[in-house]
């Protein structure tokens, strides 16, 4: 953190105690400026904050300034940077598909909606009725895994040309293109499968992957790639032996899971593999749901790899529920306008937010808080028993030294 440029011309706090101010706030779950500002008027708080950061709180006004003034790319290199320290440490390695491909889940989520428009990057709709609405989006890649986390680690904003001169609005697939360039230039020799919803079953989606070397796994709905649901169809009957059935336990519900697939298909060029699975669960009362769950893959099918190709392209969820949705609905306040005046003060929160809520992961996943998630105990709970002590006990300079000094080792639930 005091590796990045210098943004400002005069300094009454050093930018790493601006910078953790921001994150801080996110990690606290404060939900807005003005929250975080009445927790610094707290005495005992912010007498706590120094003792716990070894950084003097400011104002949050002092903070917007900062965040009106650095450059978008400085706290997304910051963010990477943390990702390749929890690479290093093999944090995810034991949740790669095959035991060698990191599992990144691409999607774009609207972050703010205005009534005028905010600036001239803003995205914009027109409604029959003569009204318009303005929107930030957002597209993001997410290093996911099967135990709960979603990490940031490429951010590409949709967005006009600033000077306000262009034909179409940007959209997602061109968003990917830069971030797939991003992502390619931060994590050069990571082995990566992108998986993505039905939106990316296209050309230049294919030969991006290709040229990158990343695989993939995404969603092929009924309407998707004609030419290919027709070889589908005509191909299935002709290799009946490609099919499993999995019969599963989950506690009063049985899970029949019957996967079928077909290799080798030809794409312009590209060779895709199809992969089905019919999932019936029944409840203890009799009770029938049935789900089907339809993806195109680069990775070749097979009996052994078929349930791990499935689950793996149903975890780009996670980028939707313990992405987006966490931040939006459980203390993160993603929707929420930090700035109403920058345009890059709103993407400098963004990145805070995301690097909160990476070292949040870290202990909501880890063993030791997962024994405390006991009966009625909830995360909002304990967060709000945070908060009490922060304002209502004197954190031991002493004990803290104590525990920050020995080394520490995070347990992670499977």
């Amino acid at each position: 953190m005091r590796e990045l440029d210098e943004c400002r011309t005069s300094t009454n706090y050093d930018l790493a105690a601006l910078i953790t101010a921001c994150i801080a706030m996110f990690l606290f779950k404060a939900g807005s400026r003005n929250e975080m500002n009445n927790l610094r008027e707290e005495k005992r708080f912010r007498k706590n904050y120094q003792r716990l950061f070894k950084m003097p709180l400011p104002h949050m006004d002092t903070v917007d300034n900062v965040m009106r003034q650095l450059t978008e790319d400085q706290l997304q290199k910051l963010t990477q940077s943390m990702v390749r320290a929890l690479l290093k440490k093999k944090i995810f390695h034991n949740q790669r598909l095959f035991g060698e491909w990191f599992v990144i889940a691409v999607d774009a989520s609207g972050i703010h909606s205005f009534t005028e428009c905010p600036h001239e990057q803003a995205l914009h709709k027109d409604y029959s009725s003569g009204k318009s609405s303005w929107h930030n989006m957002v597209l993001e890649a997410k290093l996911i895994t099967a135990n709960g986390f979603a990490i940031s680690i490429a951010t590409e904003w949709l967005e006009n040309p600033e000077e306000g001169n262009y034909d179409k609005q940007d959209c997602e697939r061109k968003a990917f293109k830069r971030l797939a360039k991003k992502l390619k230039s931060a994590f050069p020799r990571l082995p990566i499968c992108l998986v993505a919803d039905g939106l990316y079953p296209y050309q230049g989606f294919f030969e991006i992957c290709s040229e990158y070397g990343w695989g993939w796994i995404v969603t092929f709905k009924d309407g998707n790639l004609p030419s290919v649901w027709e070889e589908v169809k005509s191909l299935c009957q002709l290799t009946s032996g490609n099919q499993r059935k999995i019969i599963l336990r989950q506690q009063d519900n049985v899970i029949e899971q019957n996967y079928t697939w077909i290799n080798d298909i030809d794409y312009h060029g590209v060779k895709l593999h199809w992969l089905e699975c019919i999932e019936t669960t029944t409840d203890k009362e009799g009770q029938i749901i049935e789900n089907r769950f339809v993806h195109i893959s680069s990775y070749p099918i097979n009996w052994n790899t078929a349930p791990e190709l499935s689950r793996t392209g149903r975890l780009r969820w996670k980028i939707e529920n313990e992405g987006f949705n966490t931040q939006k609905n459980h203390g993160y306040a993603l929707e929420h306008k930090f700035s109403r005046v920058s345009y890059l003060a709103t993407k400098n929160y963004y990145q805070c937010l995301q690097i909160a809520h990476i070292i949040n992961q870290l202990l909501v996943f880890s063993k030791t808080f997962q024994s405390v998630m006991q009966g009625k105990m909830t995360l909002k709970r304990i967060w709000g028993k945070m908060i009490a002590v922060m304002t209502e006990r004197k954190l031991s300079v002493t004990k803290l030294a104590q525990l920050t000094g020995r080394p520490c080792q995070i347990r992670l639930i499977n």
